[in-house]
Formats: structure tokens, C-alpha cells, sequence
């Protein structure tokens, strides 16, 4: 296993990513509107760290529960540890993306809750990505506000546990899984923003130069690039795991 994370350039990083025997967690905070008010004294940067090392725990003690259950629990957990001053109920409470693999006997788990997207190689190329905040009616800041967790619109790990239950989730066999990519929105945009190369390219890249290389990529087509759409840079994660045979 490999992985890499670099936050955009004089930014603080707000993704954040671990990994043990059997399981990586990746999670990719959402960069507040500027003059938006969250209702809370804590920055994305502190609930991927609260919420991703709670996740991380959970999935260190192999206890077998589903994956979105362990995820609800980071978030419940993550909503105490606010403080009194934090408005819960505000809807642009600091969010984030989750996206889990864990290996479990003869089959390999995801979960992916929000667009950070996984990718896996089992002799054909499959990509896991939820991908509903691409399918919005509106993507003013209110329109975006009134879809986020809501029935229609799309799910992130916030404030709310029953979030959890809206991720995607599923599994492949263990066997003749080859490789598996789990990645932050800024590390996959050389495919999905970009097109500059297509999921099986982007595999065979991480394999054959390591996940440093693929930044140094994304990066070199965000600074080329003409005409932003959204953010010019992102923070990029990237992690990349080699199955045995």
C-alpha cells in the first residue's frame, strides 16, 4: 500500500486519510463558501480529523459491523465532541466525503458516501463514486444548501448519523482483485475534470510511479489550465493498494 496527501498550495489540508491491516479510510473535507456562515467555531481540516481517526478506530477493532454503522457512530460521536457554541441544525455545518475499503475473509467491502471516488481492477476496470451532487437542480449557494442532505439532493458525513445510511455500498471477491485506488475529488481530476487520461490509465500510473507522481501530474494540469471551473487547485489524496494473487 502507497498513498499521498498534499494540500492545495498555502492552504491547510482538509483531507484526510489512514490505513491498517485490511482497510483504508479516506475522507475529503468541503472548503467553505467564503461569507458563509456555518454556525460553528471548528474548520473542515478539525472534523476530518475528528471524524476520519474516529472512523479509523472503529475499523482498527475488526468487530465485523457494517460499514455504514461504523460511520453513523463516527458521526454521532464527532457531533458531541462540538461545542456548545456549534449550531448542529445549521445546514452549512462543516461536511465531508467518506469513502472506506475493508477486507473481510474472501471479500473486499466499499462504502463511498459523497463523490470521493474508489477504484478497483478485477480484470475489468470498476469505479465506485456516488455521484448525486453532480445531478442537482441548483448549484446557487442556497440551492446547494437546501439539496445537501436531503431526500433528492446528496449525503455527507456532517451532523446528521442517518447520513451514513445513505452511502453507497457493496463488495467484490477477494479474489482476482488485482488493484484498488481510493481518492480524493482532487486527486482523480486528471480523469474526471481534466480527461486526460481514462480510470485504467489512472491505475496503471499509481502502480507503475506511486501516487506522488499522479499529483505532480494534477497539478501540473491545474496550473495549465485556462479556464477553472470551481477551484483552480485542490487538496489531492491519493492511496493505492496492490492485491496478492
Amino acid at each position: 500500500m502507497s498513498y499521498v496527501s498534499v494540500a492545495t498550495p498555502g492552504r491547510e489540508n482538509e483531507d484526510f486519510v489512514a490505513a491498517g491491516p485490511g482497510w483504508v479510510v479516506l475522507l475529503d473535507g468541503a472548503t467553505a463558501p467564503q461569507g458563509v456562515d456555518s454556525g460553528c467555531r471548528h474548520d473542515p481540516a478539525w472534523l476530518v480529523r475528528r471524524l476520519g481517526g474516529r472512523i479509523a478506530a472503529l475499523l482498527a477493532l475488526e468487530d465485523g459491523k457494517p460499514l455504514p454503522d461504523l460511520v453513523a457512530e463516527a458521526i454521532k460521536v464527532t457531533g458531541e465532541a462540538h461545542t456548545d457554541t456549534c449550531d448542529l441544525g445549521n445546514p452549512d455545518s462543516p461536511s465531508a466525503t467518506v469513502s472506506l475499503l475493508r477486507r473481510r475473509g474472501g471479500a473486499v467491502e466499499w462504502y463511498v458516501l459523497a463523490d470521493s471516488p474508489i477504484v478497483v481492477d478485477v480484470g475489468e476496470i470498476k469505479v465506485f463514486r456516488d455521484d448525486r451532487v453532480d445531478h442537482l437542480p441548483s448549484y446557487t449557494l442556497e440551492g446547494v444548501r437546501r439539496s445537501r442532505n436531503s431526500p433528492g439532493g446528496f449525503w455527507v458525513a456532517s451532523t446528521r448519523p442517518e447520513a451514513a445510511y445513505e452511502g453507497l455500498t457493496g463488495e467484490v471477491p477477494a479474489e482476482g482483485l488485482r488493484r484498488a485506488a481510493v481518492l480524493s475529488d482532487g486527486a482523480s481530476r486528471l480523469v474526471e475534470r481534466f480527461g486526460r487520461m481514462g480510470w485504467g490509465d489512472l491505475l496503471a500510473l499509481l502502480d507503475e510511479e506511486g501516487p506522488r507522481e499522479l499529483v505532480r501530474r494534477t497539478r501540473a494540469a491545474e496550473a495549465e489550465a485556462t479556464a477553472a471551473r470551481g477551484k483552480r487547485y485542490d487538496d489531492a489524496t491519493a492511496v493505492f493498494v496492490r492485491f496478492d494473487s
